[in-house]
């Protein structure tokens, strides 16, 4: 039996807003739209919106890919009856995948927990599109921790979904006391984990709170590198 960490990918060891900042630049210079930091800052709130719409089966990912566009378009005065959106969207994928963005101390925390536990197994389990997140996972060199990526987008069901967490645990093949969830998402990772009966670390984006923890029983937080890998031997040293 191994220690087996199930990361969440983004804003957990991937900077995925760094690397979606990017994306939207280059993706509204090419269609002929001023990048600025306003559309950044609502790009962010629209899109967050959406996906947690998606998360509680109310759209399609198709519908949250156009949609996000269109808003932000049409929020720059543009008419958009006759722009492709989803190839604006898949354009914006394409970026993001070749501009993966560390997360401070993350790789630093893989190689020392793997060094400190020689039987830890990293997987990645997260939402989202397949060609993205292997992309930014490759660029970064993070691939080379890691024993498996579990993408919603191939698995065909999403965090938090049950589904999606007994295709995880199926494919990782051993006892759930094994496995521990760590992501800074509520409504997916430590909801998922708590739905799954999994061991459950919040990476804490923001800071801890009590309500959240009672809620979601929460196993452990964390808010820095640092602090997961306390967390980690503590957590691994019970079996």
């Amino acid at each position: 039996m191994h220690h087996n960490l199930l990361f969440d990918l983004d804003q957990t060891l991937l900077d995925f807003h760094a690397s979606e900042h990017i994306a939207l630049k280059l993706v509204m210079e090419e269609n002929g739209q001023v990048f600025t930091e306003e559309h950044y800052a609502s790009f962010k709130q629209i899109n967050k919106g959406l996906w947690l719409e998606f998360e509680k089966g109310l759209i399609s990912k198709t519908e949250l890919f156009e949609t996000r566009f269109r808003r932000l378009f049409e929020e720059c005065g543009c008419d958009t009856s006759g722009i492709e959106l989803l190839k604006i969207n898949s354009d914006f994928i394409d970026h993001m995948s070749h501009n993966g963005v560390l997360m401070d101390g993350a790789l630093d925390f893989l190689k020392k927990i793997r060094g400190a536990l020689p039987d830890v197994r990293v997987y990645i389990i997260t939402n989202g599109v397949t060609r993205n997140a292997l992309g930014r996972i490759a660029s970064t060199g993070l691939n080379e921790h890691i024993c498996e990526v579990f993408v919603s987008d191939s698995i065909g069901f999403s965090k938090p979904a049950r589904e999606y967490f007994d295709y995880v645990k199926k494919a990782v093949n051993e006892p759930d006391e094994s496995c521990i969830v760590i992501g800074d998402s509520l409504t997916s990772d430590m909801l998922g984990a708590k739905n799954a009966g999994l061991f459950s670390c919040w990476f804490m984006p923001e800071g801890y709170t009590e309500a959240a923890v009672k809620e979601y029983d929460i196993n452990y937080t964390a808010s820095s590198f640092d602090e997961l890998y306390d967390v980690i031997t503590k957590w691994s040293a019970a079996f």
